[in-house]
Parts: structure tokens; sequence; C-alpha cells
């Protein structure tokens, strides 16, 4: 795993903070490492501190009553899951699993608070790592609820698109079939409308590759 502070210091939630207090949070980070598949935590869990990604790459998730997975979050290096619950001292409100092998550092609860209460440029951080969780959100709820699938997939390529800051391709960072979990549909529904916008002239797919060959018709989906 990589030094803990180099880790810290490349995150989000840490940028910008002084060398010494980069350090304090690297001695109260705890390394683990999991397994492809192997559960964080599950919803209902006490959510007795937060994460973050050092390796690899792990979905959010909730189960329905009838057991259908949807995809919530997926979160790669740098990348921080499961802090709401440190401010509220409330349960996980869904579960963990790795999609890869997977090094993550762990930082409990009571110590990540003392170092907030006294590093305000820490919680600022914080506010605005949350507030980039908040709009994310916000904008997968619109995709699910308003648009039929189609457009979900057509938001989900723009989105990353822009991410991976390329017009002409982009590689699919999970499976196809976490991909579906993660706009709602099933994996079969979700290879028609590759298919589809294949015929269409929009995409090409090459394996995870997607090579986009009508970005402007993309984002009007």
């Amino acid at each position: 795993m990589q030094k803990k502070d180099e880790l810290l210091g490349t995150s989000l939630l840490f940028s910008g903070l002084p060398a010494e207090q980069v350090q304090k949070i690297a001695e109260i980070a705890v390394g683990k490492q999991y397994l492809k598949g192997a559960t964080i935590f599950h919803e209902g869990d006490p959510g007795i501190g937060f994460y973050l990604v050092a390796s690899g790459k792990v979905k959010i998730f909730k189960m329905s009553f009838d057991g259908k997975e949807q995809i919530l979050h997926i979160f790669g290096p740098g990348e921080p899951f499961g802090e709401v619950p440190v401010f509220h001292g409330t349960p996980f409100p869904a579960n963990a699993e790795t999609l890869t092998e997977a090094e993550l550092l762990f930082f409990p609860r009571a110590e990540f608070v003392d170092l907030v209460v006294a590093t305000p440029s820490l919680a600022l951080n914080m506010l605005a790592v949350l507030s980039l969780r908040l709009r994310r959100f916000a904008a997968q709820i619109e995709n699910l609820s308003l648009k039929e699938v189609p457009g979900r997939l057509a938001s989900h390529l723009c989105y990353l698109m822009d991410e991976q800051r390329r017009q002409d391709r982009v590689v699919l960072d999970i499976p196809k079939g976490q991909l579906a979990s993660l706009l709602g549909t099933s994996a079969e529904t979700l290879s028609r409308i590759f298919s589809r916008m294949t015929e269409e002239g929009l995409i090409r797919v090459e394996g995870k590759t997607i090579v986009i060959l009508d970005p402007e018709g993309l984002r009007e989906r």
C-alpha cells in the first residue's frame, strides 16, 4: 500500500491540509485488505467509522425485499465512503462490498471527530466532499426516476467522457452486469440498448471500451 500520508495528500478529502495535519490523520488510519466480493459493512451495522479507498473499487448498494440489487455509488482510489454516520452516529444506511481486490484505510469515528474539532479546515473539506456526493446522488435519482433506460445509459457515458476527459471513447470501469444494476435495469436490457445505440451510429462497443461516434447525439438522448 502507498504510504498513508502520501495517499491522504492526494485525496480530495484531505487536499490542501498542512503536512503535519495529514500526518495526524495518517496516525489514526488503519489499513485493511479485502478480497474481491468481500463485505465491508452491511446496512444497519453501527457507523463506527468511515473508509477511504487506497486501491481497487467498492460498491455501495441496497437490496430490495425481492432480492434485487440497486447500486448507489462506486468508489475508487482516493475516494471516501461511509462518512455520513461519523457525524450522525447512526448505522450505515446501505451495504458496501468490494468489486475487486481492495486496500482500504479505516478511520475510527471518535478519533476522527476529535481531529475535525481541532482542525476547521478539515471540516470544510468534508463539506465539499459531501456536497459533491449530494450532487451526484441527485443526478442519479433524476436519471432513475425521469429517464428511460437508454437515457440513463447515455447520461452515464457522457459522465464517463467528462470524468475521463475524452470525447472519442470511454472505458467502462465496472462490468456490464454491475453497470446494469447502477442504472436500475437488467443485463439483458442493457445489452439490447448497447446494440440499439450501435445501430443508430452513436457508439461502437469494443469490449470494455465504448467508442463514441456521435458525442452530441449521445448528449441529446
